[in-house]
């Protein structure tokens, strides 16, 4: 089409046809039309970049435009929207869900067998936050996990790429005397905040500048994400979902691999809590997070 309108203007620009109002008139319009749909397609493109199609169309664009991306950014951004995207849509899938463990503070913890991802595990939990103040936590300040967290020894944020993606490099902390394995993760996460809704997504990436390191197992993150939604009837309250898909390495049995997950998953829940509540920990759950976890079970050859 706009080479046919190309060809028109080329044309009328002749002498012999600059007399034929009536085509003008019609190539002016056509051109007009032809600019209008450029127009509109440029800004659909400008959206799917933007969103990469993922299920949060109402995200805010931010007033002030980030400044333009190296590759490098550009792919670890990429890399995070698709993570994403493909975590919501393990999610947006409703059938084959199984109950695993429940909780009697209402928590309740699914699994599902997906082809290509294994067995994932999705948590619904009801926090008594905002969605803001967890997506500080969880997110604007996850260097700060460990001080909350004792199950993480340390989180480093090794690239900002942008206000919304981020790439880090977390080590779960091990057990005394150093006879448990220790993993480590190298993530892209990628946030989206709308409203009432809060997206925080991610997956493990390759960095030649950090390859594995000595004394721990490099355990990965599937597309995983955590879903915050704001309840209405209670702004000050969040529904939490969490999908958690990652693959530990080494060489523990699936059988105890798919027990520690979901009990990983409470366990992060409930000390997201006591920071949000400010409590102390009591003596029995120091006691009991002293004891080794079977996410991180003695294996033959790891240290």
């Amino acid at each position: 089409m706009l080479r046919a309108v190309v060809k028109l203007c080329c044309g009328i620009s002749y002498p012999h046809m600059r007399s034929m109002a009536g085509l003008q008139r019609r190539a002016v319009a056509v051109i007009g039309q032809e600019i209008t749909q450029l127009q509109q397609w440029g800004q659909i493109q400008q959206h799917i970049r933007t969103h990469v199609a993922l299920n949060y169309n109402e995200v805010e664009q931010e007033d002030v435009q980030p400044a333009a991306m190296s590759g490098n950014q550009l792919y670890y951004e990429q890399h995070g929207r698709e993570a994403m995207r493909k975590a919501l849509s393990m999610l947006e899938d409703k059938d084959g869900w199984k109950v695993e463990m429940t909780e009697s503070n209402g928590d309740v913890i699914y699994s599902k067998v997906i082809p290509g991802a294994g067995k994932v595990f999705r948590m619904e939990a009801v926090l008594e936050a905002g969605v803001d103040e967890l997506y500080d936590i969880l997110y604007a300040r996850v260097q700060e996990m460990p001080q909350w967290n004792p199950s993480i020894q340390h989180i480093e944020v090794l690239k900002h790429v942008g206000p919304e993606t981020i790439v880090t490099h977390e080590v779960s902390a091990g057990s005394a005397g150093n006879l448990i394995g220790q993993r480590d993760f190298v993530s892209v996460r990628h946030s989206c905040k709308q409203k009432s809704r809060v997206y925080l997504g991610g997956a493990a990436i390759q960095l030649e500048s950090f390859p594995p390191q000595a004394g721990f197992v490099r355990a990965e993150d599937g597309p995983t994400c955590i879903v915050l939604q704001a309840l209405d009837e209670d702004k000050t309250k969040s529904h939490f979902t969490w999908l958690l898909n990652m693959d530990v390495k080494g060489w523990l049995p699936k059988s105890i691999v798919n027990q520690a997950l979901p009990r990983a998953q409470l366990d992060f829940t409930r000390h997201l809590r006591r920071r949000l509540g400010g409590r102390s920990m009591s003596l029995h759950d120091s006691l009991h997070l002293a004891a080794p976890s079977p996410i991180l079970k003695t294996e033959t050859g790891e240290r």
